[in-house]
């Protein structure tokens, strides 16, 4: 099964109250899946993946829309579970969170089955916990028993549980990084941790070439951040067909609306005002523009966001047709905020 971006790809209920599931082979349009399940996976599909290249792989997977109101609230629900058990996290997306636990006073298996149980209950859902020294062990230990595992890593575990994983496995290892370590014949995180200090900055640079040094060997000391503030708020749409700024300027004209609607949403939900909207549009070229406007009043009303955007769109020529259009909100305000931190214990992954 897999998850895309239509509400017409949504389940049909039949006259005998059954529900009839689209494939993902009768999928046309420009959509990229929201996520997919393991067996999907297994055929080589991943979230992010344009949905027509998907139906290549997995043709007859079962399709469904997605529903962000309701992933929101299972996601609330995840968190809140998870503060039950320890208050103190740091939120990292919609279904994964770290979470200080070196001041509970149970065995880190104790834990970990503790917040399984109360997320289970609060929302009938599976998750998988990595219980480890610092966020980085914890990514990699909440990973390797999915889904509905747990795993207790330790320091002097790295050798024989770390080492032999693939280097793309730790987070700020992309695809240029990765490539680069496999010209050189380094594919295993053990393999970079052979590597002497200064082979690495030699290859990698001193900044990039010491953290490769660091993390091939579990060291990260980053603090858990149980507060930060977005810096900006964004929506986008990629149309089905490339639209004519004149031809189409009704159907264009729309999606602006309801994209300024639905930033202004995000805004008044999580209390904030912005002083700088923004406009995006990609090309049938697929060239990039964006064009930004500071405004005096910070705000957080769909038509005064709209009324900005719209003078930031008057600085682009819009002489071929639209790929994609996007709104944004930035240098966002809210007053009385703080930062606080912490020491990372472990991570949870739902």
């Amino acid at each position: 099964m897999v998850v895309a971006g239509r509400r017409s790809d949504a389940p049909q209920i039949k006259l005998d109250g059954t529900r009839e599931f689209a494939r993902l082979s009768d999928y046309e349009g420009r959509g990229v899946l929201t996520t997919a399940t393991y067996e999907a996976r297994a055929l080589g599909v991943h979230s992010g993946m344009p949905t027509m290249k998907a139906a290549r792989f997995a043709p007859n997977a079962f399709l469904l829309p997605v529903n962000f109101d309701l992933y929101r609230k299972y996601s609330n629900l995840f968190k809140a579970a998870i503060r039950s058990v320890c208050p103190t996290i740091e939120d990292v997306g919609i279904d994964e969170v770290y979470a200080d636990v070196s001041f509970l006073d149970d065995e880190s298996t104790a834990i970990a089955r503790s917040l399984k149980a109360a997320v289970f209950e609060a929302t009938k859902l599976t998750c998988s916990v990595g219980i480890a020294p610092n966020k980085l062990l914890a990514k990699l230990s909440s990973d390797m028993q999915k889904p509905d595992g747990f795993t207790i890593l330790k320091m002097e575990d790295i050798p024989s549980r770390v080492w032999p994983m693939a280097v793309g496995k730790i987070n700020g290892i992309g695809p240029k990084a990765n490539a680069k370590l496999a010209s050189l014949g380094i594919t295993t995180i053990g393999e970079i941790a052979a590597r002497d200090k200064p082979w690495l900055e030699e290859h990698f640079g001193q900044r990039y070439g010491i953290w490769l040094h660091q993390v091939s060997h579990g060291v990260d000391d980053r603090p858990i951040v149980t507060h930060s503030e977005p810096v900006s708020m964004s929506r986008e749409t990629t149309f089905e067909r490339n639209l004519h700024p004149v031809r189409d300027r009704e159907e264009l004209g729309s999606a602006f609306t309801r994209l300024c609607d639905q930033v202004a949403a995000d805004l008044q939900r999580k209390g904030y005002v912005s002083r700088k909207i923004g406009i995006k549009l990609r090309f049938d070229d697929f060239k990039t523009v964006t064009r930004d406007l500071t405004i005096e009043d910070a705000t957080a009303d769909a038509k005064m966001i709209r009324r900005s955007a719209t003078h930031s769109l008057k600085r682009i020529d819009l002489d071929k047709t639209i790929r994609l259009l996007g709104v944004k909100a930035g240098s966002l305000q809210r007053p009385d905020t703080e930062k606080a931190g912490g020491h990372a214990q472990f991570l949870l992954a739902l």
